[in-house]
């Protein structure tokens, strides 16, 4: 009995911990929530804006790009941050089969980072370049 009481004390710590920590990166990364407007480059090039809010203490977005192809939305998935440096995905409306990853490092009024066009579940890169935005 005791031994059980001792592993759902430090069970009920572990999720307690892990609810702060992804609470403490939701809102230090707060300060990024708003429209974010700017280019894409490589092997494609146009326009885009990176909607970031904060939905049920986490932070969320949309992308828009005007793109050859055709213009698009599309609902981010798995946004994180690290510190500046963000990370998120989503899937490519022109290509069901396809998601794009983007990542960008904020300094201020502004980003940089990388957008990565790859099939669904797997890291090989189809297309890619660079994102250069500011807040609008």
């Amino acid at each position: 009995m005791g031994k059980r009481l001792v592993t759902l004390v430090l069970v009920a710590c572990w999720i307690g911990v892990a609810a702060q920590a992804d609470a403490r990166q939701a809102s230090a990364a707060e300060k990024y929530v708003g429209t974010w407007a700017g280019t894409y480059d490589g092997a494609g090039t146009g326009t885009m804006e990176l909607m970031l809010d904060k939905k049920d203490g986490a932070i969320a977005g949309k992308v828009s790009a005007a793109t050859d192809g055709g213009n698009y939305t599309a609902d981010l998935k798995d946004v994180t941050f690290d510190g500046a440096k963000m990370s998120a995905r989503y899937d490519f409306p022109l290509d069901p089969s396809a998601e794009v990853v983007v990542t960008a490092t904020f300094d201020g009024g502004s980003a940089k980072g990388t957008w990565s066009l790859r099939a669904k579940g797997t890291t090989d890169e189809v297309a890619g370049g660079g994102i250069a935005i500011a807040k609008k």
